[in-house]
């Protein structure tokens, strides 16, 4: 319920400036965020153990903070303020965008461990960086020391991002819808993925399941579930979120097409990954 008086009326001030604030640079405020949020993580982590600390929770800082187009923010935001969403305070959506981006890095490092990338944002794979600078265990040591470490700080990143998303100050009502959409978007996510390994394994050349593996791994994930974690912060009734939800899906499929052409024929100055390793690794494109 909202206050009364001059105390409420400096408040809802201070949040439709702050509101006005991010509308000019949605990216700079979630980055903002990001860096309040992971001085915190990590000084933690340190508390922990300083080789823990140095080793996976500042490369997962590091990795998070240093590239990416906050995508999945901008839509979130957008969403949220297509709805309306005046009563959701500002500090919790941002919060939850920077959970978004924390879910991406364990994606992101993830996707280069099983795809075997040497290069993501144009600088080397997580994996790629432990082994070059501690070296390959033996084989029979088990998975070797780079694969296994980025698979942590994987790890660690969705720990946080669950924990970022959870620690959102929200009412119990857009909490409840928050966390629906939340846990379905991991869900699909993670089936995206491993349908992407299926069909590397089994040779699939089907074009509906390229496109059905697209849309769990990319459209749903990238723009269609943002939109609805917007749409559910603001309240939105459920032909409104249909309809986002439905835009953003096609969007997002349009954006993994586009993302499977530069796989191919892009330049990596430009895409900072290599050109047809999707290709060259059977990839259902």
């Amino acid at each position: 319920m909202r206050g009364s008086g001059a105390g409420a009326r400096l408040s809802e001030a201070h949040e439709g400036a702050w509101r006005d604030a991010v509308d000019q640079d949605v990216a700079a405020a979630v980055e903002d965020e990001l860096a309040d949020l992971l001085r915190g993580r990590v000084r933690d982590a340190a508390q922990v153990d300083a080789v823990f600390a140095r080793d996976i929770a500042e490369r997962v800082a590091d990795f998070t903070l240093r590239g990416g187009r906050r995508i999945r923010p901008r839509f979130l935001w957008w969403g949220l303020r297509a709805c309306g969403g005046q009563d959701i305070g500002t500090g919790a959506v941002l919060r939850i965008a920077a959970g978004l981006e924390l879910i991406q890095t364990c994606a992101l490092v993830h996707d280069d461990v099983m795809d075997g990338s040497l290069l993501r944002r144009g600088r080397p794979s997580v994996h790629t960086d432990f082994a070059a600078r501690y070296g390959p265990r033996p084989p029979h040591a088990g998975a070797p020391f780079g694969t296994a470490a980025a698979i942590l700080v994987g790890d660690l990143a969705l720990a946080w991002a669950d924990d970022t998303v959870a620690g959102a100050d929200l009412a119990p009502e857009p909490r409840r819808r928050v966390r629906e959409v939340w846990q379905a978007m991991r869900t699909e996510m993670v089936a995206g993925q491993y349908l992407d390994l299926h069909s590397q394994a089994t040779g699939s050349r089907s074009a509906f399941r390229a496109l059905h593996a697209a849309c769990l791994k990319t459209a749903t994930y990238t723009v269609e579930r943002p939109l609805a974690l917007g749409a559910a912060l603001a309240g939105a009734d459920e032909a409104t979120a249909k309809g986002l939800r439905s835009a953003g899906r096609c969007a997002g499929i349009a954006f993994q097409l586009r993302d499977d052409l530069l796989g191919v024929f892009g330049d990596p100055r430009h895409t900072g990954k290599p050109s047809g390793d999707d290709i060259r690794h059977g990839k259902l494109t």
